[in-house]
């Protein structure tokens, strides 16, 4: 995936009828990749991507988690999610990579 520095990030002002739904990236205190594509747009929120070193370009959203939680407003549909650990194993052969939830039609918390 080619990066992008453009960083997207409303600070909690998303429209329930813009962004929808929810998607919910959960560390496991386990440095791990993630990338996750919607069919729509995508931004972060209750975070600045910049400062987490997370690229969010659209509908892909790409960075790293060790502990914590990111989460994530799009449109559309969930497309593709990849989780990869500290060692390069890919979910689900790895318990350390960070668990995903994915919520449609969620109001704007």
């Amino acid at each position: 995936m080619t990066r992008n520095s453009t960083a997207q990030n409303r600070s909690g002002a998303a429209k329930d009828d813009e962004l929808p739904n929810l998607v919910t990236i959960v560390g496991r205190g386990v440095p791990s990749n993630f990338e996750v594509s919607v069919s729509g747009d995508l931004e972060m929120i209750d975070a600045d991507p910049k400062a987490e070193a997370t690229v969010v370009n659209g509908g892909v959203a790409e960075g790293t988690i060790d502990t914590g939680v990111y989460r994530f407003r799009f449109s559309g549909e969930m497309a593709n999610v990849r989780l990869v650990d500290w060692n390069g194993v890919a979910a689900p052969d790895s318990p350390s990579t960070p668990n995903v939830h994915v919520d449609y039609g969620v109001a704007n918390r």
